[in-house]
C-alpha cells in the first residue's frame, strides 16, 4: 500500500503544489458557472435607465426582504434607509464582486464578500422565501442525492471561492501583476 501511495505521489509531483494553477482554475470555474447567474440576478434588481443602479426595482426589495415587503403591502416607501442600503449594496455586489474575481483584482476580499453574499442569499431563501420547508430545495449532506440547491450546490460555490480566499487569485490575475516587486 505504501508503495502505491509513493508511486502516486511521484507521478503527480511534477504537476506542482497547485498554488499557481488551482486559484486560476477556481476563478475560471466561477466565471464559467456562476458569474452570469449573479450578473443576471443583479439585472433583475436595477431600475430603468442610466440611474437604475441607484434606483433599485420593486423586485429587488421583494427578493431580498420578502416578508417585509409583504407586510408593507409591496410599498417600498414604507421601508426605511436600512432596507434601501441593503438592497442597493446587494445589487451592486452582484455586479462588482464577480467582476473583481474574474479579473483577479482584490480577489481574496471579493471572494470573502461573495461567500457572505451566498450565506445571506441562502438564509433569505430558507427563512424569507420558506425554502426550509422544501427538502428538495434544501437538500441534505451525506445523502445519495447531490441536487439540493442550498446545501449541496452552494457548498460547491463556497468551496470554489474558499480556494481563492486561501490560495489567492493565481498566476493570471491583476493581484499578481500589481504585486510584482519590479512594477
Amino acid at each position: 500500500m505504501r508503495r502505491l501511495i509513493a508511486l502516486q505521489d511521484r507521478l503527480i509531483a511534477p504537476l506542482g503544489s497547485g498554488d499557481a494553477a488551482l486559484p486560476f482554475a477556481a476563478r475560471f470555474a466561477f466565471a464559467a458557472s456562476l458569474a452570469m447567474y449573479f450578473f443576471n440576478s443583479g439585472l433583475t434588481k436595477i431600475g430603468d435607465g442610466l440611474t437604475g443602479i441607484f434606483q433599485t426595482s420593486l423586485g429587488a426589495y421583494a427578493q431580498i426582504f420578502p416578508r417585509a415587503m409583504e407586510t408593507a403591502g409591496y410599498d417600498v416607501k414604507q421601508l426605511g434607509l436600512f432596507h434601501w442600503a441593503v438592497v442597493t449594496a446587494g445589487t451592486w455586489a452582484e455586479f462588482i464582486l464577480p467582476a473583481l474575481i474574474i479579473i483577479g483584482l482584490f480577489a481574496r476580499f471579493a471572494s470573502i464578500g461573495m461567500i457572505g453574499f451566498i450565506v445571506v442569499q441562502s438564509l433569505t431563501d430558507l427563512f424569507g422565501h420558506g425554502a426550509w420547508e422544501d427538502t428538495a430545495v434544501l437538500g441534505a449532506w451525506f445523502d445519495r442525492m447531490p441536487d439540493g440547491v442550498i446545501l449541496d450546490q452552494r457548498m460547491f460555490w463556497v468551496l470554489t471561492l474558499a480556494i481563492i480566499v486561501f490560495k489567492g487569485a493565481g498566476w493570471l490575475s491583476l493581484d499578481r501583476f500589481l504585486n510584482r516587486s519590479d512594477v
